[in-house]
């Protein structure tokens, strides 16, 4: 009996498909990251080098809640039935399709959304974090021990708000995973369809 060699040779460019499609991705995820991440960082330092203290907290929190957001949008698109969306996409519901397409696509946005977003955020909340410190410092004076106890006070409190906004955003995503998943995929669906709107208001004129 002769070798399923046509077999064997599909089997083999089905794994080299799959393996380029895999650095592929690792690829853009590596470019998106350095971009993303330069955005963010750029944005923070800026908004950083003349805040004072209060709005220094209020930016350190709004880094926070993006990690946040993103995490529980990731864990979201994972944990999402896709029964509803294939009924409401029936139906013609804005947004079921793109919905439909994130949970096929659901390993990839939940690596951006958890680890590139969230990963990110981490690094930059720690910046901003020693950015506080540092205004704390210089507004108190240089009293020893305080630069160091204050570093290590905003990375309990970092680390807190980061791991408790989770943990509660994880059991949300899951107990109201169509509901949140709905609500990005309308996000998604209404950036897409913008340039189109854009072009149609601008004909009427």
């Amino acid at each position: 009996m002769k070798p399923d060699i046509s077999g064997d040779k599909q089997r083999k460019e089905k794994h080299k498909d799959k393996k380029s499609v895999h650095m592929g991705w690792i690829l853009i995820i590596f470019c998106m990251t350095i971009v993303i991440s330069a955005v963010f960082s750029l944005v923070s330092t800026t908004l950083l080098s003349g805040a004072n203290i209060l709005a220094a907290f209020i930016i350190l929190l709004i880094i926070i809640l993006i990690g946040i957001l993103f995490d529980v949008i990731g864990v979201a698109v994972t944990a999402a039935d896709p029964k509803p969306f294939h009924a409401m996409a029936a139906h013609r519901v804005r947004g079921a399709k793109e919905a439909l397409k994130m949970i096929g696509s659901a390993d990839k946005v939940s690596s951006f959304c958890n680890d590139v977003v969230g990963d990110i955020c981490g690094v930059i909340s720690g910046t901003a974090s020693a950015s506080i410190v540092l205004l704390l410092v210089t507004g108190y004076g240089d009293i020893p021990g305080l630069s160091r106890g204050l570093e290590i006070a905003m990375a309990a409190v970092v680390s807190g708000l980061t791991v408790g906004g989770k943990a509660i955003g994880k059991a949300m995503a899951i107990s109201k995973s169509t509901e949140i998943l709905h609500a990005t995929a309308l996000v998604v669906y209404y950036i897409k369809s913008a340039p189109a709107n854009l072009r149609r208001l601008f004909q009427k004129r």
